[in-house]
């Protein structure tokens, strides 16, 4: 069963199941954290990002709330 806490503060769906995340998007690179590469966990369809808590969601996995 999935923790259940607080929301993510920002959901992405992505494509693929890895991807790198720096923090950046809204604010500028230097502002963010250093890059680290995720993997997608294929039972959960997600992985969130230890720095700054962005989940990254694989679309059209079990975690997707929008696949059809």
């Amino acid at each position: 069963m999935p923790q259940q806490g607080p929301p993510p503060p920002e959901v992405i769906r992505i494509p693929t199941a890895s991807i790198a995340c720096d923090g950046s998007g809204e604010v500028s690179p230097a502002l963010g954290h250093p890059r680290v590469y995720l993997r997608v966990d294929p039972a959960l369809g997600f992985v969130e990002c230890g720095y700054c808590d962005r989940r990254f969601v694989l679309a059209g996995g079990p975690a997707d709330s929008q696949a059809a």
